[in-house]
């Protein structure tokens, strides 16, 4: 298992777009990917578990990745958070 935290810099936070293009990133691995914010822990997979956490800018989120490719997941989605401005 592969951890990785993000602080959320973006001012509109994880809204649609972003949230749809971290569900696409994490869509294309077999890893179980998840998504932590304020205790509550959701699949990164499902845009409406994503966008049901409500994460703002100034936020710490933790992302989890379990299985054969987490590493690539990981870096992957680490990458998409960078590209769009979301997360330092």
């Amino acid at each position: 298992m592969e951890k990785k935290n993000f602080h959320i810099i973006a001012e509109t936070g994880i809204h649609a777009r972003p949230a749809t293009l971290l569900v696409q990133a994490a869509s294309k691995y077999n890893s179980d990917i998840t998504l932590t914010f304020n205790d509550k822990s959701v699949n990164l997979k499902s845009i409406m578990g994503v966008m049901s956490l409500g994460v703002g800018q100034n936020a710490d989120v933790t992302i989890t990745a379990d299985g054969e490719d987490e590493t690539d997941a990981l870096t992957a989605i680490s990458d998409a958070m960078k590209k769009e401005g979301l997360a330092e």
